[in-house]
This record gives structure tokens, C-alpha cells and sequence, in this order.
């Protein structure tokens, strides 16, 4: 049955179509190896088991993922019915209001066996919330798998499911991904519909996946897009389905590369640019042109204070509105370090600077969308910007420290969810101990089609070693 768990979703829907494995059996097989394998990752922190495997006998048979099994990330993504508590102790009780993704997962057949952990509101890049506990990275058990979508990323990574919902607010799925090995596809900002909930971080956040395919980043896409009546962004629309991209010739492609942040603030890290050197010299290769050089945007210093001002802002309207639902105040020892500095910071900013920073990220989009309309096609440059990194590395008290440290690790992915743009982390490098080292290549708005294509074209040209499978 290892075999079976080593497919990706769409392997193992096939093997469920073809009867080679029943969709129970499928299904117990994951538990199985949740059972076996979370104990030392503790990437899953609410199990539904019981309740899924009762679910199968009522999906259709000619729902195209029947039997796949999927865990969902416990930030966003709520199911009716079950807890719900965003990585934190301080829970709003709204477990009755199922997102709008969850409800197209269903309806595509696939089984929701549970929920992964996250860090406390999704408010860093690794997942060790107090409420749940560390989640380890599968690849060396004393690192972090990342976040926020760490315990997705973990889960997939180590074979208990073939692929599970994420978000990313500032590289939420490409710092998981890169640190996991996986594909982390952050779509078009508008193309998942938040709904029927707020929308995330003011349109910085986006629903996603982590996949260990190209093709099962195209096809989970292709499940849960589409906008809803009263949604406040709207995504260009794509030529057709994105699984008809995979294997579609991408034609040559201009592409600019970065091995060192035009901002100056970020380390030069031996390990970064040698991910990025090599995918560039595979792009080369495969008839791309592939020249140094990026947006002159991106070098901008005063990014990361407006990207940090409405983050926070958006933090502290969340912890207010926790507050409201359970009909008293958050108290600030109630919260993580973290979070409860965030919130007294957004009490230091006016309405008007809130808005004055929206304005600035508005005509930053503008600078950086230049320089793909001159021509270029993609951006090739670092997941992260930092080195894969043990826990603890973002100490929870000594907020200089841990602050810094995130802000250069999300300096290669934040911009583009200022930007709304889309952009895939892809598991090409390993550093000197064996670990994921992602490279990210980014598109115009809308252009997943074309990065689809080209990570198919790669993947195909050096496959994906997925080696903490079982």
C-alpha cells in the first residue's frame, strides 16, 4: 500500500477509477500512515477519521478525485461541523460556516481526513504554535517544515497524503515548499475565492496547495477556482483548464534571474544561489532565454514597513473580532509574543496611515508589473531568503531577532502578494545535508498557465526527488 501513498492525486484517483485500490482502502492507508509517522512530525492536530471513512459511501462514483484522501489546513478552509482554531488558543466558535474551497473539495470526491497545523494566526514563517506544539520537517526532525502552511507541507512530504490545502500571505506556500521538497503553486490573487469568510491580510493572502507534481498543482487549482458573486478581486481568466497546460510546449521564454536581493538587507546565502544558478542554467538548456536582472522595484526599502503595517493591521482586526464573537476583549498575555507586539503595534497607526500604506503597495504593483509588460516573461529567484533552518531559529520571545530573521527570509516572496501576482516554489536543490532548497519563478497576474507549463517542462526534464516518502 506504500506504493499507492508514493502516487500523487492523480495517481491514486486513477488506481481508485481503474479498482485497484478501493476508496476505503485508500483511505485507511492514509490513516495508517498518519498513525504511524505523526507522532514524530506532528504535522496533523485534528483527526476526523472516524467521520470520513462514514463520508465514502455517499461521494459519487463519477466524482474525479473519489477516494483521494486531503488534509486541510487549520488556518481558512473550514468545514462545517468541526473544530476550527487557527493555530491559536483564542478560538471564535464559528466552526458552521464551511469555505467555499472546502465545499468544491468535496464535491470532487476527495476525503478530508483532518487538519494540519499552523503557527498562531499564520503570522510566521514557521510552524511552532504554543497551542499545538512544533511540527517537525520530515527531511531531519530538528527543522522546521516551514509556515505558515508547515504542517500541510510536513504531512505531504512524508507520504500520509498526496497533496493538502494551504494559504500564503507572504510565502506561506513556498517557504513550506521549499522546505518540504514540494511544488507550491500561490495563485493569481482573486482566483480562490475566500468566501464565504473576509478576505485575507487585504488581499495579500491566497488559498492554495502543497503537491509533490506539477500536474497536481494544476488540477487542485482547477478544482477550487472560480469567483462567487460579491467577491472583491477578480483574476484574469485562463486560457482553459490548467491540467491541459501540463506537457503544452511553453514556447521560449524570457527569463530574468536574481541571486542576490536588489534590496541589500538580505544575506547572500552559498546555497541560494547555487538553486538559482542551476535552475537558470536548466532553463538555458531547455531553449530559454535566461538573462541576470529583475524589477527595480523589488530593491525598494520602504516595502517591508508597509507590507509589516497592514499585516498588522489586518492581525489586530482579527484578534478584535475573536473578541467580539466570544463577548470579551483579547488580552494581550492571551496571544503569542509575536502577535500580542503586532497588535500593540497596529495601535500606533492612524486610519490614515493604514491607508497611505494600501497606496503605496498600490503604486509599488504598478513599478513591479513593468517590467513583465517590457517583455519579460518570469522571474526566477530564491523561495526564501534564508538557508533551511532548524527549530527554534525564530526564537518566540526576542522579537528583534525573530523579526528580522523574517523579514529576510519572505523577501524573495512578500512582493508578490503585495503585487497579487502568481509565482511556484519548485524542489530543485538539495544543500550539503540533504535539504529542500527551492527555487521560485513568478509570472505576470494571471499567467498560471505559463507557469505551469514551464514547471511541467522542468519537472519532466529532472524529476522531483520526493526522498522522505516512504
Amino acid at each position: 500500500m506504500d506504493g499507492l501513498l508514493r502516487l500523487d492525486a492523480v495517481g491514486q484517483a486513477k488506481a481508485v477509477r481503474d479498482g485497484q485500490v478501493s476508496a476505503r482502502e485508500l483511505a485507511e492507508a492514509a490513516i495508517a500512515r498518519i498513525e504511524a509517522a505523526d507522532g514524530e512530525l506532528n504535522a496533523v492536530i485534528h483527526r476526523r477519521f472516524e467521520r470520513a471513512l462514514a463520508e465514502i459511501d455517499a461521494i459519487p462514483a463519477d466524482a474525479p478525485f473519489r477516494g483521494v484522501p486531503i488534509l486541510l489546513k487549520d488556518l481558512g478552509w473550514r468545514e462545517a461541523g468541526e473544530p476550527y482554531s487557527g493555530g491559536s488558543n483564542v478560538r471564535d466558535g464559528l466552526e458552521g460556516a464551511e469555505s467555499y474551497g472546502v465545499a468544491r473539495l468535496r464535491e470532487a470526491g476527495f476525503v478530508l481526513l483532518g487538519r494540519t497545523n499552523t503557527p498562531e494566526f499564520g503570522s510566521t514563517i514557521t510552524t511552532e504554535p504554543v497551542a499545538f506544539g512544533a511540527t517537525r520537517n520530515p527531511y531531519d526532525p530538528a527543522y522546521s517544515a516551514g509556515g505558515s502552511s508547515g504542517g500541510s507541507a510536513a504531512a505531504v512530504a512524508a507520504g500520509m497524503v498526496a497533496l493538502a490545502t494551504a494559504s500564503d500571505g507572504g510565502g506561506s506556500i513556498r517557504v513550506p515548499s521549499s522546505m518540504c521538497g514540494l511544488v507550491g503553486l500561490k495563485p493569481t490573487r482573486g482566483r480562490v475565492s475566500h468566501g464565504p469568510q473576509g478576505e485575507g491580510w487585504s488581499g495579500f493572502s491566497c488559498p492554495g496547495f502543497v503537491n509533490r507534481s506539477v500536474r497536481d498543482a494544476a488540477v487542485a487549482l482547477d478544482v477550487v477556482s472560480g469567483r462567487y458573486p460579491g467577491d472583491p478581486y477578480d483574476a484574469p481568466a485562463l486560457p482553459g483548464r490548467l491540467a491541459d497546460e501540463v506537457g503544452r510546449d511553453p514556447g521560449r521564454l524570457r527569463i530574468g534571474f536574481l541571486t542576490k536581493h536588489p534590496r541589500g538587507d538580505v544575506p547572500e546565502v552559498p546555497e541560494l544561489t547555487e538553486a538559482v544558478t542551476g535552475a537558470a542554467a536548466l532553463l538555458d538548456s531547455l531553449g530559454h532565454e535566461v538573462t541576470p536582472g529583475g524589477p527595480g522595484a523589488l530593491g525598494d526599502g520602504d516595502f517591508p514597513r508597509h507590507f509589516g503595517a497592514i499585516v498588522a493591521d489586518n492581525l489586530a482586526a482579527h484578534v478584535a473580532a475573536l473578541g467580539e464573537a466570544r463577548g470579551k476583549p483579547v488580552q494581550p498575555e492571551e496571544l503569542e509574543t509575536r502577535n500580542a507586539a503586532m497588535v500593540g503595534a497596529a495601535a500606533r497607526h492612524s486610519a490614515a496611515e493604514h491607508i497611505l500604506a494600501t497606496q503605496w503597495v498600490d503604486g509599488f504593483r504598478r513599478r513591479m508589473a513593468a517590467w513583465w509588460s517590457e517583455g519579460h516573461d518570469l522571474l526566477l529567484v530564491p523561495s526564501m531568503g534564508a538557508a533551511p533552518f532548524p527549530l527554534g531559529w525564530i526564537p518566540p520571545d526576542d522579537l528583534s531577532v525573530a523579526f528580522g530573521r523574517t523579514s529576510y527570509v519572505v523577501a524573495y516572496t512578500s512582493p508578490f502578494n503585495a503585487t497579487g501576482q502568481p509565482a511556484v516554489s519548485l524542489p530543485l536543490h538539495r544543500n550539503g545535508l540533504g535539504l529542500p532548497v527551492g527555487v521560485q519563478l513568478v509570472a505576470a497576474a494571471g499567467r498560471e498557465d505559463l507557469l505551469v507549463r514551464v514547471a511541467a517542462q522542468i519537472e519532466s526534464a529532472r524529476p522531483f526527488d520526493h526522498a522522505a516518502l516512504p
